[in-house]
């Protein structure tokens, strides 16, 4: 049987820390529920067959902090490849800033960008150091299902325009952007006795309920957890994956009030409701999955990638130097993250220039006949779809805002559309590299799938 550890441990900022998120500062001094980092180890007794995926309740997993796990353990665990250890994030918005420039910092106690990363990092080292040193032979399994969570964000009208959290009632709304995806991609892991010891689960939607709050917050991931526990023993590890989800989030254009509604009369918060969905569906899944008796074939490759840099149109500036005028003229702080990008997309049209060109990770894992695959944007799905319609994998996951800097990877259609989300304020990279990125992850699930 493949060896296969698990471990956890709380990331809440031990002081007050700035809260990544927004466009305006929010500095949190205490939590409504843990932010936790949890790590899976897989291993097969080979370098090519080992990985650590690392889970962790933040915004983003900027490659500071993956670096910095990396450095730390390439001594401890020499055994370990350091390109394995692949970290993502939830994209709570309501977890600590890990990266300068984005804020300015207020002073006194509130912990610093570095101080924040320092001790994420510290303590997700900490857990892949557990989870390797305590991992043993244990039982795979993969199952699918459907959970109702994420929703798409981008309301288009006459004319072709789009707005991010666009008003639906509206008499020159015409339909929701793009597609709806969802799925619930799970792995479970078993014990030798056949006990459930934790489960993967892939949403294709942030953890962003509550997304602007003043305290630290798992959002939904933390009833997920209390739910899943709760039917299936306080043992229990869940690593939380983020999949393809750039057009995604949980909040409703349409039926919100239907929704709220039918919340009221079961006496659930909208975050409760969420995890009930994802637990009936495990629960239903496990009713039908059993682990895998042969050992599975498990293997990892790692592709460093430079995209294609998108080139900025004269609409996209001017729309940059309008948001900047109005920010202006609301008086707030310029050196803010969201100003200075917009300053910087305006600038480079101006002198001629592309975008600066985006270098990223992207790790394609076989685990048996399922596939796993990250990419460290925030992923249009039309993208995630193109992937998993032309996999050779039995079934495909995919991982988002695995060690990058929280950028989104827009469709043409997006773009063509406009707004946040498609601008190259927070979309350096265009649909041209996400077709690059879509070719790049076939080729190497293609490779895999084509190994004995």
């Amino acid at each position: 049987m493949l060896k296969i550890g698990w471990a956890t441990r709380v990331i809440t900022p031990p002081r007050p820390a700035l809260i990544q998120g927004q466009k305006h500062v929010r500095i949190g001094r205490e939590a409504v529920d843990p932010l936790t980092v949890t790590a899976l180890i897989v291993d097969n007794g080979q370098p090519s067959g080992r990985f650590a995926l690392v889970s962790a309740d933040l915004a983003l997993t900027p490659p500071d902090l993956q670096s910095a796990v990396r450095d730390a353990l390439r001594s401890r665990l020499p055994e370990l490849p350091s390109d394995s250890i692949i970290m993502n994030a939830t994209h709570t918005h309501d977890g600590p800033v890990l990266k300068d420039g984005s804020y300015p910092h207020p002073g006194g106690e509130v912990m610093t960008s570095k101080e924040s990363l320092d001790w994420v990092a510290s303590q997700a080292a900490a857990a892949v150091e557990e989870a390797w040193k305590t991992r043993a032979p244990r039982l795979l399994g993969r199952a699918f299902g459907h959970a109702v969570i994420g929703h798409n964000r981008r309301a288009s009208y006459a004319g072709g325009k789009a707005v991010m959290y666009g008003n639906t009632n509206d008499p020159t709304f015409r339909h929701i952007e793009g597609y709806e995806d969802h799925s619930l991609d799970m792995l479970f892991v078993w014990e030798p006795d056949g006990r459930l010891a934790g489960v993967a689960l892939d949403i294709p939607c942030p953890s962003q309920v509550e997304e602007n709050l003043n305290q630290f917050s798992a959002d939904y991931w933390h009833e997920i957890r209390v739910d899943l526990r709760h039917r299936f023993g306080q043992h229990l590890q869940v690593l939380a994956l983020c999949g393809a989800a750039g057009d995604q989030s949980p909040h409703f254009l349409m039926y919100g009030k239907q929704e709220a509604e039918m919340r009221r009369r079961s006496g659930l918060t909208e975050r409760q409701e969420i995890a009930r969905r994802v637990g009936e569906a495990v629960t239903h899944a496990l009713t039908c999955t059993q682990p895998q008796t042969e050992e599975p074939a498990v293997a990892h490759v790692c592709r460093r990638v430079s995209f294609t840099p998108r080139k900025i149109t004269k609409e996209e500036r001017d729309w940059a130097v309008a948001n900047v005028a109005y920010s202006v003229k609301q008086g707030e702080d310029q050196n803010l993250w969201f100003p200075r990008l917009l300053n910087l997309v305006a600038n480079r049209f101006d002198k001629g220039e592309p975008m600066p060109v985006y270098e990223g990770e992207l790790h394609i894992l076989r685990i048996g006949d399922a596939a796993l695959a990250t990419n460290p944007f925030e992923l249009y799905m039309d993208f995630g779809m193109q992937i998993k319609a032309r996999s050779k994998a039995a079934q495909t996951i995919l991982v988002q805002l695995a060690g990058g800097q929280g950028m989104y990877l827009p469709t043409q259609r997006a773009v063509d559309g406009g707004h946040y989300g498609a601008h190259p304020v927070v979309a350096p990279v265009g649909p041209e590299g996400g077709q690059e990125l879509v070719e790049i992850t076939l080729a190497a699930i293609a490779e895999l799938f084509a190994q004995p």
